[in-house]
């Protein structure tokens, strides 16, 4: 495509987009998906019309992580039907994993979705990681942007199945939920740091089948191990109390004014449909701590920091690897062959890249 016929079919399909054409929607969300494929100044002109749009206030991203097989697509599912029947405009990005070997994608999770795709007030968008580890893909934090240019009111993002490191998806979220299952070693991964801390929510996912209060059990004995750090919080003891499907959070202070966050523990079947309000109701219990509280605030201000700071170092690394292709080649071969230590051979491309182009922090 050329950089011409680039930025006349990006104005379009934003502009269309804007009015609620899902169409138009979905073509713009492909070409982000293969900025990638453009010349370099179509892919900046695309990026900067994108981002000097006002996009409506106001959109709640729902993170929904987990390991693979906990049922994440089939309680997404389940969500949309409690959004949708509040009246909400939602929006899905499933991210499926990229085969390291083929390069190819199943993009497989919208299957369990097909309900909601008659729905006009429903966008569903699959998207391959494409190589990102975290659980996302590259284009996520551009695709959201897109969404909520859309009118998007609230937006789902589903990961691929997981790993205890994989925690991207707590930077671009206002609010995440774990999603854990009986029967899969997480009485294991449930004494782990890593993606659990990451959690606003816990839903056990699969609760009609035996080992859920195991898993429960697993759950609180964790949370209440200590003091967990989360982010900017210096957060308080996550001691998550249950009685069933359904618990709410308990909200408390740490100090005079300073309101925590306990995550909720709540037992569900999204194939089943048991559990489902009620895990919606923790999940919206924990937006209005965001929306209505000085600590949860901050949170919302840190998060997105945190997303800022990963779009800039992938943008570093894409920069990287399409104009000094060839030093990164080389330095890395000279690491292998031992010739060149990790830290020399950073050095040198980070000289390679202020050569190139020099870095802008004031503008005035």
């Amino acid at each position: 495509m050329t950089h011409a016929a680039s930025i006349t079919n990006a104005a379009e399909w934003m502009k269309g987009a804007a009015l609620g054409d899902r169409r138009a929607l979905s073509r713009f969300c492909r070409l982000l998906d293969d900025l990638s494929a453009l010349d370099s100044a179509a892919r900046s002109e695309v990026l900067r019309a994108l981002y000097s749009e006002v996009a409506p206030r106001g959109t709640w991203t729902l993170g929904i992580t987990g390991s693979p097989g906990a049922g994440k697509s089939t309680l997404v599912s389940a969500l949309l039907h409690q959004l949708r029947a509040l009246g909400k405009r939602c929006a899905v990005l499933a991210i499926d994993p990229t085969s390291p070997f083929s390069g190819g994608a199943l993009l497989g999770d919208r299957i369990r979705m097909q309900d909601h795709f008659q729905d006009p007030e429903v966008f569903i968008r699959s998207l391959a990681t494409r190589g990102a580890h975290g659980g996302l893909s590259r284009s996520t934090a551009d695709q959201l942007r897109a969404l909520r240019l859309w009118g998007a009111e609230v937006i789902l993002v589903e990961t691929v199945g997981v790993g205890q490191d994989e925690t991207d998806v707590a930077a671009v979220a206002d609010t995440t939920c774990v999603v854990l299952t009986p029967g899969m070693g997480d009485d294991v991964q449930a004494n782990k740091a890593g993606i659990l801390e990451t959690a606003d929510v816990f839903a056990v996912n699969k609760s009609d089948r035996p080992g859920a209060e195991r898993v429960v059990s697993d759950l609180q004995s964790m949370l209440a191990l200590g003091r967990i750090t989360r982010g900017a919080d210096a957060g308080p003891i996550f001691g998550a109390r249950h009685s069933g499907a359904g618990a709410l959070p308990q909200r408390s202070s740490t100090g005079e004014g300073a309101e925590y966050w306990e995550p909720p523990i709540v037992q569900c079947s999204a194939s089943l449909g048991q559990g489902i309000a009620e895990l919606m109701a923790a999940l919206t219990q924990h937006r209005d701590w965001l929306n209505n509280t000085d600590a949860g605030r901050e949170r919302l201000v840190e998060r997105r920091l945190r997303s800022a700071r990963t779009q800039v170092l992938a943008a570093v690394v894409d920069v990287l690897r399409r104009d000094h292709g060839a030093s990164l080649d080389e330095l890395s071969h000279a690491v292998a062959a031992g010739r060149l230590d990790a830290h020399s051979a950073t050095t040198q491309l980070i000289a390679v890249l202020g050569s190139s182009a020099g870095v802008v922090t004031d503008r005035t």
